[in-house]
């Protein structure tokens, strides 16, 4: 009996450790969590509930977005990745200065499914119509019923209109881009590419629309002296208005909007 007595308190003894451990363990296992999370960063997933067509916030937009970096490396590439809408309708003025003087022209611009049709009101008063797919070019003037036609190709429209194509940027040497960038324009986001071509003593200035991809701004300076501008601020409207003309002034039509 003397022997049994010095066991049993000796069993009892680890029981109670053991008990204490398990319960200091459960403790550090509950308090080590929340200290743990204290030092952790939360992460919240987005819930299960929202709607994959819903989007997000401007909060979340201005978080994501990220601003490319345009440079006179980098810019032909970013340009090229801007495409112009394929039916539109817009309003632009094409200026021109010289030593003592200087001229304006007012120019609408119509274009749909290939089709694109300018009317320009020059500085004599008169007004001129440019109709073209690319491949022909017809032009007359108000109150005749007479046209012309000439050979055309994909920037007919824009040489109609006396603007320059930013598409042009494109075939530069990279040595020619003196400066790229972001800059706005008439209130516009746009890229800023500006040219000095060959050894001229020209500097061209081309701003482009981030979400139009149109060309919105054209300036040419020479010797230091600005001698030609074109802006086009106003809204563009795309699609191009259901009742645009696309017809002769003979009333031929050779293109209908959505046709």
């Amino acid at each position: 009996m003397g022997r049994g007595e010095p066991l049993e308190q000796k069993n009892r003894l680890f029981i109670v450790i053991a008990i204490v451990a398990l319960i200091a363990g459960a403790m550090l296992t509950s308090f080590g969590r929340g200290l743990f999370a204290l030092r952790t960063p939360k992460v919240v997933l987005p819930s299960s509930s929202a709607s994959a067509d819903e989007p997000p916030d401007s909060s979340s937009l201005r978080q994501d977005y990220q601003r490319v970096e345009v440079t006179t490396q980098t810019v032909t590439g970013v340009v090229s990745t801007l495409a112009r809408p394929t039916s539109y309708y817009r309003e632009l003025t094409v200026e021109t200065f010289w030593d003592g003087g200087s001229s304006t022209a007012q120019v609408q611009v119509w274009t749909d499914g290939g089709w694109s049709h300018s009317r320009q009101t020059l500085p004599s008063g008169a007004v001129r119509h440019d109709l073209t797919d690319g491949e022909t070019l017809y032009y007359w003037y108000d109150g005749s019923q007479q046209y012309r036609t000439a050979p055309a190709d994909s920037r007919s429209s824009d040489l109609a209109q006396h603007i320059p194509t930013y598409e042009t940027v494109l075939e530069l040497d990279s040595d020619e881009i003196v400066s790229a960038g972001h800059e706005s324009r008439g209130e516009l986001p746009c890229i800023l590419v500006e040219v000095r071509p060959g050894r001229s003593q020209q500097i061209q200035r081309y701003w482009v629309s981030v979400d139009s991809g149109l060309l919105v701004s054209a300036e040419t300076e020479e010797d230091g002296r600005l001698i030609y501008r074109m802006t086009a601020f106003s809204p563009v409207q795309s699609p191009c208005p259901a009742d645009a003309s696309f017809a002769l002034p003979d009333r031929e039509v050779l293109h209908t909007v959505g046709g």
